[in-house]
């Protein structure tokens, strides 16, 4: 398992590529201009188009703007549609109403989404290792990924280092943000936590 950090766009979100033998995962395609993408095609693409021909799958950890910016260009590029939870499918089929709520004057482009619980059945064995938790609060659907072997966690806008996602957008909820971070809480302390923003922490140093 290999992990690389990309961090793109004025709001700082990284985008992770992580490498196995037989697959490469592109989780929060957050790439918002021509150089991002292209910084981002210059890494993947020797991984999944490469001699070895991985295939490659791209997951989101939740549905806002800023962690899919480059969702359709990586849809395209790549024939293959972002993996997410059900529950957050609507925030990104609405797209616009997230750029107006920012203010930002343009118009996002549609990509094709797949509800990730079916399509990680479809991929067995190669995703066998990993874990959706479905961990609600910032966002309805609102996931984290979890190789528990590696001891290793993608907790999009969940758990940071220090912190943890807004609750007060659309579909936020306190209540089910604590809960969600108890939850991660009961994971083992040494468990390495790749946030969607901001540096990796472990749930050791996160407990509170």
């Amino acid at each position: 398992m290999q992990i690389k950090t990309f961090t793109f766009s004025a709001f700082g979100t990284n985008t992770y590529v992580i490498t196995f033998p037989e697959i490469v995962l592109l989780v929060d395609p957050a790439c918002s201009n021509e150089y991002e993408r292209q910084v981002l095609l210059n890494y993947i693409r020797p991984l999944a188009d490469g001699s070895q021909k991985r295939a490659l799958v791209i997951i989101a950890t939740h549905g806002h703007l800023d962690h899919l910016w480059g969702a359709a260009w990586a849809t395209k590029q790549w024939n293959t549609s972002v993996w997410m939870h059900e529950a957050d499918i609507p925030y990104a089929e609405a797209m616009q109403r997230q750029y107006d709520l920012f203010g930002i004057s343009a118009t996002p482009q549609l990509f094709p989404i797949a509800e990730i619980y079916a399509a990680i059945a479809c991929h067995q064995p190669c995703m066998a290792d990993l874990q959706i938790l479905h961990t609600p609060g910032h966002t309805p659907g609102s996931i984290c990924l979890y190789w528990q072997g590696e001891k290793v966690l993608l907790s999009g806008d969940t758990l940071f280092c220090r912190g943890y996602g807004r609750t007060d957008l659309p579909g936020g909820d306190p209540r089910q943000m604590l809960d969600s971070l108890r939850k991660l809480t009961r994971l083992p302390e040494d468990v390495v936590v790749y946030p969607g923003h901001g540096s990796t922490t472990t749930i050791g140093d996160e407990k509170w």
